[in-house]
């Protein structure tokens, strides 16, 4: 029987979670190279190809992307034995900035499971719209920022992970000549999406009714004043919601990266950081 070492298979995840072999290495302490190489012995071992070139990049083929969820399967048993078992104690409080609409759908049984695991930190969160989580004067406020980042071809701040933007609630209201749009105050980038989205396709709008929280979003959304933009993964269960539609326009992809406290190493962040990522994935 072979076993599949556990290390390449968190080299192939950590691939596609930063976006490129490279940017692997630097985080696995690998070069270049050596991660071409794991993921080579390990499409050896599995008899297939795992990736394929597109443009400059090589991406995931139909067999990488069905290998994926069950190597982060694996890894979560892996990781969960070893600190079910570990003698080492993680300490400490942890500054937690996150956007609303994650805190209000994703992370309470993250962080549940999280506080269950390790009972002897201390969880202190904050939710704010990305763009006031990531502005300079706040930055000593926080140990950890999970942020939205617009951009997904920047340099500054790795993209974990990507999310589709949809549109939210009753779409048949996209119908009428003014299109009623439902918005975190200005700087929140869905709102600056839907927007320019609309005006991209011609479609007149007008922001009805604004709130940064997303219980004061959902219960407009149900009271038919308008629509809205989400990431996919946030979207309530209790809403509906699209990519596109016949009037509607595509709305594209926001990066969420995972951002520390500069200069600074604590492995109470550090595993916190490990445990959102490899969740949210």
């Amino acid at each position: 029987m072979k076993n599949i070492p556990t290390d390449s298979l968190r080299t192939l995840v950590t691939v596609i979670e930063v976006g490129g072999f490279a940017k692997a290495g630097e985080l696995l302490g690998l070069s270049q190279p050596a991660v071409s190489l794991q993921i080579k012995r390990l499409e050896e071992m599995l008899d297939t190809k795992l990736f394929k070139k597109q443009g400059q990049r090589q991406v995931l083929n139909h067999q990488g992307e069905l290998l994926l969820p069950l190597a982060k399967q694996m890894l979560q048993l892996n990781d969960g034995i070893l600190q079910q078992f570990s003698s080492e104690i993680i300490t400490g409080k942890i500054r937690l900035g996150i956007p609303s609409e994650f805190a209000a759908t994703i992370l309470p049984a993250i962080i549940g499971d999280f506080v269950s695991l390790y009972p002897d930190v201390s969880l202190e969160v904050k939710s704010e719209l990305s763009k006031q989580l990531m502005h300079v004067s706040n930055r000593e406020q926080f140990d950890l920022v999970l942020t939205l980042i617009e951009q997904l071809d920047q340099n500054e701040h790795p993209v974990f992970m990507q999310d589709e933007l949809v549109w939210v609630g009753e779409l048949n209201l996209a119908q009428q000549p003014v299109v009623k749009l439902i918005a975190a105050p200005e700087g929140c980038i869905y709102r600056r999406r839907a927007i320019k989205a609309l005006e991209s396709a011609g479609l007149k709008w007008r922001v009805v009714y604004t709130n940064a929280d997303l219980a004061g979003l959902t219960a407009a959304l149900k009271e038919g004043l308008g629509i809205t933009v989400l990431a996919k993964q946030t979207v309530p269960s209790e809403l509906t919601f699209h990519k596109t539609t016949h009037i509607l326009p595509a709305l594209g992809k926001v990066g969420i990266s995972l951002i520390k406290k500069a200069h600074e190493s604590d492995s109470a962040v550090d595993k916190l950081a490990e445990f959102i990522a490899l969740r949210l994935k």
